[in-house]
């Protein structure tokens, strides 16, 4: 279902994970990492947060990576954490929202593991985070219009490599893992 451009998918058949890997990419607040943490438990799997890897070993937070750092520095890091991360076998993986953004880790997610994008409007999205201190790209006056634009920026991206497009609900999402085999 790579590349679908408008749907939310619903898969029949039982699906294999490639690599026992699923990784889940969608904007800030999708619920990546709240709803990794239950996909891990429902598939016995590892569940990993490229976020948490980068604050763990830089000993920061990722809104003080981007302040020391820059965004294009943080992005080196993401991608040196990720093309690690994606060489394990049997995890979730909830990655950075702009992940998406370099060709290389597209192409490092679809060739180690499933690719379930989690999608929401902006404006859901800013119900979920709107209260967050802890999203860099977030921090201005008008978060709406950023996640307006992120949206436009990343929804494509995301679609472009997603096995499957899942709305970023709960539910829905349990029901959909149903359908994964180790």
């Amino acid at each position: 279902m790579t590349g679908d451009a408008s749907a939310i998918t619903s898969p029949i058949a039982p699906e294999p994970l490639r690599r026992g890997n699923l990784f889940l990419v969608g904007l800030p607040g999708a619920g990546k990492s709240t709803l990794g943490r239950q996909l891990a438990r429902r598939l016995h799997k590892r569940f990993v947060d490229t976020d948490a890897v980068l604050e763990d070993r830089l000993g920061v937070s990722i809104p003080t990576i981007f302040e020391i750092e820059g965004e294009v520095a943080f992005r080196d890091r993401e991608q040196g954490v990720l093309t690690e991360l994606t060489a394990s076998e049997g995890i979730v993986l909830s990655t950075g929202g702009g992940v998406v953004i370099r060709a290389h880790n597209r192409a490092l997610l679809q060739q180690n593991g499933t690719i379930m994008y989690l999608h929401a409007t902006p404006r859901a999205l800013l119900e979920r985070v709107r209260h967050a201190r802890h999203r860099p790209l977030l921090q201005t006056g008008d978060p709406l219009a950023r996640l307006t634009e992120l949206y436009a920026e990343r929804d494509p991206l995301y679609r472009q490599i997603a096995d499957h497009v899942v709305a970023s609900d709960r539910g829905e999402v349990l029901r959909f893992a149903r359908v994964f085999v180790a």
